[in-house]
């Protein structure tokens, strides 16, 4: 025991101090790293030996008996982590770094990286951050900013380490036997079903209906507050058709879900994909290049305000142009991702809840890190704000945040039709806090949520690395995001036609069995598909992203699975 102990506070520690904590390991002419944990001994090693370490793999001789113990690909994960390179500017990491939601991930980080009095290393941090990013030769790594981090000494406070490594273990643990149980509530609701869908109408292609795009720009006025965005209009339709709204996440713009939008106008929806001006790609981009401030908590109101401005417009507007008189904004969904989620739980009825707020954010201890952002909300004036539109008939919330601004109370004030997809592992909006314990605390009887088995927060997005605000890599990503795409098309539509469309023919296919009929047997039929012709990408059928999908029905059922490992494990998120 004692020696798993010490074998923890080597390379273990180092290798949770620089890789799970989402950002590099600090460290300048510090000479040297020590890691302390009362009652026992610090040890410490030298920025030189890691260096030597990372870029050459020599193992310092008094850690040669600790290395035979830590296995080969750890060791390998923990050098190319040292090693790894980002390409960002020194203007960039600045804003960044200075950014709310940053600020208090490197306060956290700080409590254990510290400086040489054992202080909380926030501010060192960040000014290492800055100084690798402005080396030329060697970059922004974190042997560089090891070497750049001000002070003599890096002192880690294991404890803190521990602590947080700890519950990270816990809330993965929790993860991967709550998935289990989901996919096992899946897999019996499935063997219910005597439907065969091979026969059956392919939601995952495009519809019938041709659709002309139109781009807008409209000001509200009251607000002093443009909204820009596309509507997709559906063509040769004899009455008015429903209406949904696709709302984006934080640095995404009217483009993320697109290929989304595409999909349901060719299925018979006028669709809108807006700007939330406040917080959207060109925001960020000109945030991170000093041009605009960071953004405001204020974006929590003003983006489901951004969405009945644009009903309110269409109406108004309607009126003297034919092309918009074809739209019912009366009758009208919504498609929120990430922060587009929780603005399109607002606008069905979810209201803010400032205890369980001010509980869970006073301090921010959770490593769910979608409570930096919804945290922000403590910035708010405390009192009910009235951001319900009675419009909205259904939603699609996709890696939707909620826990904690919402909570129980919060989201049992909805009771219109909902439906939640998340991923087995998303880092940002983690499945269990944010979408399954959600789900049941819905008290609507139209309530569905699918999660996708190896799928992330972003397997749904369209992204383009050339052009995106932060690049992310293919392994935030996750596999088959085409094949996600699929998913997303076939599922919303099944969703707005029943809900929205109030076509019952469709509710068939909001059924576990439907789901896993997406997954193998229809991708083998058919080949491949495209995921829609402006889209113009393929999937085979690989079925490395499995989808599982529950009704309402199996709300009990996950009551029980919940409870069950609460009475195993210490208080966890939510």
């Amino acid at each position: 025991m004692l020696r798993r102990f010490t074998k923890f506070l080597g390379i273990e520690a180092l290798t949770i101090a620089i890789v799970t904590l989402s950002v590099p390991l600090p460290g300048r002419t510090a000479e040297r790293i020590t890691g302390y944990f009362a009652p026992f001994k610090d040890f410490s090693v030298s920025v030189r030996d890691l260096e030597a370490f990372a870029q050459e793999g020599k193992i310092p001789a008094e850690y040669a008996d600790l290395a035979k113990q830590t296995p080969p690909a750890q060791l390998q994960q923990f050098r190319q982590s040292l090693r790894q390179r980002f390409e960002v500017s020194t203007e960039y990491v600045s804003q960044f770094t200075s950014a709310p939601l940053t600020e208090k991930l490197l306060e956290r980080v700080g409590e254990s990286i510290q400086t040489d009095g054992r202080r909380n290393g926030m501010k060192s941090l960040r000014l290492a951050l800055i100084r690798a990013a402005g080396d030329k030769k060697q970059g922004l790594t974190a042997i560089n900013v090891l070497r750049r981090f001000p002070g003599r000494q890096i002192n880690l406070n294991l404890a803190e380490v521990f602590t947080i490594y700890g519950n990270l273990t816990e809330l993965l643990r929790r993860r991967d036997s709550t998935i289990l149980a989901f996919n096992q509530i899946a897999d019996a609701e499935a063997a219910t079903s005597t439907t065969d869908f091979s026969n059956r109408l392919d939601l995952r292609r495009a519809g019938t209906f041709r659709w002309q795009k139109r781009q807008f720009e409209w000001l509200d006025r009251l607000r002093q507050r443009m909204v820009p965005g596309d509507l997709y209009l559906p063509q040769a339709t004899s009455n008015p058709v429903p209406v949904i709204v696709i709302s984006h996440g934080v640095a995404e713009d009217r483009t993320t879900y697109a290929y989304l939008a595409q999909h349901l106008a060719s299925h018979g929806f006028a669709v809108a994909t807006l700007e939330h001006v406040g917080g959207d790609a060109n925001r960020f981009r000109k945030y991170f290049s000093g041009l605009a401030p960071a953004p405001k908590a204020t974006e929590l109101l003003e983006r489901p305000r951004d969405i009945s401005f644009l009903l309110d417009e269409l109406q108004r507007r309607a009126q003297s142009d034919p092309t918009l008189s074809q739209i019912d904004v009366q009758q009208v969904g919504l498609v929120g991702h990430s922060l587009g989620g929780y603005t399109v739980l607002a606008l069905a009825g979810a209201q803010l809840n400032f205890d369980r707020i001010e509980r869970d954010c006073n301090p921010n201890r959770s490593v769910n890190l979608s409570l930096l952002l919804q945290c922000r909300a403590k910035e708010l004036k405390p009192q009910r704000y009235a951001l319900k539109d009675p419009r909205v008939k259904a939603i699609f919330a996709i890696s939707p945040l909620n826990s904690t601004i919402f909570g129980q109370q919060g989201m049992s004030q909805i009771r219109l039709p909902v439906f939640l997809m998340g991923g087995s592992d998303d880092i940002v909006t983690p499945a269990v806090p944010e979408q399954i314990y959600p789900f049941t605390w819905l008290q609507t009887p139209d309530k569905y949520l699918a999660i996708l088995d190896k799928g992330t927060h972003f397997s749904t997005q369209t992204i383009s690395n050339s052009d995106s605000v932060v690049p992310i890599s293919d392994s935030l990503i996750g596999p088959d995001p085409a094949q996600a795409k699929l998913y997303a098309q076939a599922l919303s539509t099944a969703f707005f036609q029943t809900h929205l469309a109030n076509r019952s023919e469709y509710k068939t296919y909001l059924s576990a069995a439907y789901a896993k009929s997406l997954v193998q047997p229809l991708l083998q039929r058919i080949g491949q598909i495209n995921v829609t012709k402006a889209n113009n990408s393929a999937v085979t059928a690989s079925g490395s992203l499995q989808l599982n999908l529950v009704p309402a029905s199996a709300a009990e059922s996950l009551v029980q699975v919940l409870q069950q490992d609460n009475a195993l494990t210490r208080k966890l998120v939510p």
